[in-house]
């Protein structure tokens, strides 16, 4: 690994933990983005600013991202069918487990959550196996 992706790969967990921090001692809120997202599909919460400020963060960052380094979003790792359906699963396994791998795996691990660590096991194990299977019947 290069200094470069090093240094950006700290420099991401560094805000994305910073972040999650922030959520929780200004707002009390964990930085789960699969229940802020859904807080904001069904307004009924009294929340619901908050929750649209935060997803627009998501947005606009990833728009900056794209303006700085353009090369990043440059073609799909796989076709954008599968890419769909991995979406659909990710956000249904996020509701199965009752938080996503930005609730669980950063939020949940730092507050030693026993139910985050066995979701956490579950996602990685299920990722490695899901990436395995796929690289295996598409020849990769």
């Amino acid at each position: 690994m290069n200094s470069q992706a090093l240094l950006s790969a700290l420099g991401g967990g560094a805000l994305i933990g910073a972040a999650a921090c922030g959520l929780l001692y200004f707002n009390g809120r964990l930085a789960g983005v699969s229940n802020i997202l859904a807080g904001m599909l069904w307004p009924a919460s009294v929340d619901w600013a908050w929750r649209c400020a935060f997803v627009l963060g998501l947005v606009v960052a990833g728009v900056l991202l794209l303006g700085v380094y353009p090369d990043t979003f440059d073609t799909a790792p796989r076709p954008l069918w599968a890419l769909g359906i991995g979406g659909f699963l990710v956000g249904l396994g996020a509701q199965i487990s009752n938080g996503c791998t930005s609730g669980h795996g950063v939020c949940g691990l730092g507050r030693r959550s026993m139910r985050s660590v066995i979701a956490v096991l579950t996602f990685m194990g299920t990722g490695m196996a899901t990436v395995l299977l796929f690289n295996r019947l598409s020849g990769g």
